[in-house]
């Protein structure tokens, strides 16, 4: 197996890729939606910039955005080298696509994709570098075949590399998106994984390629037989209302959002994650025996969804 230090990184490679990732996808997104995406292209002061694409007020999604950055930096902020101090003092750089999707239509899931590479360089040294991402889907009315279907094709994108990737990767993402003083989980989950190296770039690469590439496929075929789902105020209002919970992840445990911040990143593309209406009650509980108490008592609690019989959509 080869050194992950000593392996020589291509990050051009890398952000060919994601920038290519970008486009497909935003470009997928606006014929599912049929209105066009913002394209914002920024710069950073510091070194680095990215394109935001953004959309508001769509006619499937009511806010979405799909950022690419590359953004470089000599110090790394606190939140970087709490648990890797080694890193303390060198020049470094990070890119990522990050995708965030918040349909109008309660039935139809958030969604969210990131994949990301960082390196950090140091004269006479060799680099040091690691990918890390995911996807992990969070619904309001839970069902069984779109919580199926989107962890097949996650198994699917990581398959090549080990059943128990797959696994390990799962695991990862229950125990990651998870609000602690809630004791409960942001959806249901998908695939997480951070500071890979392991087994050499190439290796590494390829996995992140797959994730990324297999986004479309899982989220794709969930949104089309969902998005134009009859409901009224009930389920728009118990939708603002578990909005809230990602908020509160987002703005409290989410390591991304806290990287962007503390290291002087772009405000308004950082918290394009946000949802655009949010509800927040004192000590509310679903009633019980309804399709709102249903997401917690069947949905919001691990599941080996690989091992249950397929249901049909």
């Amino acid at each position: 197996m080869p050194n992950a230090l000593f392996d020589q990184p291509d990050a051009e490679r890398v952000k060919a890729f994601l920038q290519d990732l970008q486009v497909r996808i935003v470009s997928r997104l606006e014929s599912l939606d049929g209105q066009a995406f913002r394209r914002d292209a920024w710069t950073r002061p510091e070194g680095g910039g990215g394109l935001s694409c953004l959309i508001e007020e769509g006619t499937v999604f009511e806010r979405g955005g799909v950022n690419f950055s590359h953004v470089k930096g000599l110090q790394l902020p606190p939140s970087a080298t709490a648990h890797r101090p080694e890193l303390a003092g060198r020049p470094w750089e990070a890119m990522g696509v990050s995708l965030v999707l918040h349909p109008r239509n309660p039935y139809a899931p958030t969604v969210h994709l990131n994949v990301r590479f960082f390196i950090a360089t140091q004269d006479g040294q060799a680099p040091i570098w690691w990918f890390g991402g995911g996807m992990d889907l969070t619904p309001y009315y839970g069902f069984e075949a779109d919580a199926q279907h989107f962890h097949q094709t996650g198994f699917a994108a990581l398959e090549p590399f080990g059943a128990e990737v797959h696994a390990d990767y799962k695991a990862w993402c229950d125990r990651y998106f998870f609000l602690k003083h809630r004791n409960e989980p942001r959806g249901i989950g998908g695939l997480f994984y951070d500071d890979l190296n392991a087994g050499g770039f190439d290796h590494c690469f390829e996995l992140t390629r797959r994730v990324g590439e297999h986004f479309l496929p899982a989220y794709e075929p969930i949104l089309e037989r969902r998005k134009d789902t009859p409901y009224g105020e009930r389920e728009r209002d118990f939708q603002a209302y578990r909005r809230g919970r990602y908020v509160e992840f987002n703005l409290v445990f989410d390591r991304g959002t806290l990287f962007g911040l503390q290291s002087g990143g772009r405000t308004e593309a950082i918290l394009m994650s946000l949802p655009p209406q949010v509800k927040w009650r004192y000590d509310w509980h679903p009633e019980p025996g309804s399709a709102e108490a249903r997401l917690y008592e069947v949905f919001l609690k691990p599941r080996d969804w690989l091992s249950e019989r397929v249901m049909p959509p």
